[in-house]
């Protein structure tokens, strides 16, 4: 191209015009040859839009929606994917976990992302059969809205009573006998859950099911259950992050990951073997050490049992269709999972995620393989 435009751009002697500034092309070459250089210009630009479309044109396109919990994980691993492969564009909505689901059976998407796993009765649904991959763990933080307190302790029976609508105040006494010498103050607590069908709500009321056997009565294990005593819903793990930042006394939960990166208070929970453990990267990787991961790799923490661990811990999966008619896209996808398992696991740490254990990650590699 860059000949053509040399041969174009030439004197009426045929010799080469000088081109090295716009005035020496106008007095040298004169108007018809600025008109000429114009064109070839103008021409390169067309050819270099056709370029770019085609490019365009020959891209694959994945489309992915569901649980909002890994979704800033998730979305630093496609466009780091996407940059080292630019003909592969992925698309994924952080709609919910219940919402991708149904997306999924509906075959309006290519893959789905929940916390919580899919039932057999909905995978029996799906034709060619279904595949969940655990793909990274996380904990489920209790974020809260209290100036000038920047260390509440929660007992097991605070944050359950809080949640079950019978703790209704800041200064409850449940509350202050975990937080010795701190002034709690005279509040109303605002308690702030999910609005969505949500994995990280299935998470924490399996969580609390199973510590609590009148708040499985109560209330159960629900991706969006009949919270009792709740005063504020609000869709997605943003939008609920947001709601306590904004909320003077709230208190709700969120992926832990979301309080991390907005720098959100969170409470130290009381565990199961009575210490009080802060949600971090390794405390929810000591609750999820112990898991051993079935051949369905389908697995749950609802009551870690180590003395280090942070009690409400989860992996978070992938859901692929067994057989895809598109074989490019199948490849395309199965790339870029297997990005996601191998060098995506180092970005987990630093946005407050789990990397999958070595033997864990190496299960799900020979799922995506079998697909």
């Amino acid at each position: 191209m860059q000949a053509a435009r040399l041969h174009i751009a030439s004197k009426p002697d045929g010799t080469l015009c000088d081109s090295d500034t716009m005035t020496l092309m106008k007095t040298r070459c004169g108007v018809s040859g600025m008109r000429i250089v114009a064109v070839a210009a103008l021409f390169a630009a067309v050819l270099s839009c056709i370029a770019c479309s085609s490019s365009e044109d020959n891209a694959i396109k994945l489309k992915g929606a569901g649980a909002s919990l890994p979704a800033p994980l998730y979305r630093k691993w496609f466009k780091a994917y996407n940059r080292a492969h630019p003909n592969i564009q992925v698309d994924y909505r952080s709609v919910g976990s219940g919402s991708g689901v149904k997306s999924f059976m509906e075959r309006t998407v290519d893959f789905a992302a929940s916390d919580a796993a899919m039932k057999p009765e909905d995978m029996a649904q799906v034709e060619g059969g279904v595949q969940l991959l655990p793909m990274t763990g996380g904990a489920v933080a209790l974020a809260y809205n209290l100036r000038e307190i920047p260390n509440l302790r929660l007992s097991r029976e605070a944050y359950i009573g809080i949640f079950n609508g019978t703790v209704r105040k800041w200064n409850d006494p449940l509350i202050a006998k975990a937080n010795p010498g701190v002034t709690l103050p005279d509040q109303l607590i605002y308690v702030i859950v999910r609005a969505d069908a949500s994995g990280t709500t299935y998470v924490f009321t399996k969580h609390l099911s199973a510590i609590s056997p009148q708040f499985e009565k109560s209330v159960g294990v629900d991706s969006l259950p009949n919270w009792q005593h709740v005063g504020i819903r609000v869709p997605g793990s943003e939008g609920l992050t947001e709601s306590i930042m904004t909320t003077p006394g709230a208190i709700g939960y969120v992926e832990y990951s979301y309080a991390y990166s907005e720098g959100v208070p969170t409470a130290a929970l009381e565990n199961r073997a009575g210490h009080y453990v802060a949600p971090a990267v390794e405390s929810a990787e000591a609750g999820l050490r112990s898991a051993e991961v079935p051949p369905d790799m389908i697995v749950w923490v609802p009551d870690p049992a180590a003395t280090d661990a942070y009690p409400i811990v989860a992996y978070t999966w992938m859901i692929l269709y067994k057989r895809y008619d598109n074989k490019e896209k199948l490849g395309a996808l199965k790339a870029l999972i297997d990005y996601g398992l191998t060098d995506g696991q180092k970005d987990s740490a630093a946005l407050g995620y789990v990397p999958l254990p070595a033997a864990v990650a190496a299960k799900a590699k020979a799922a995506v393989d079998a697909l």
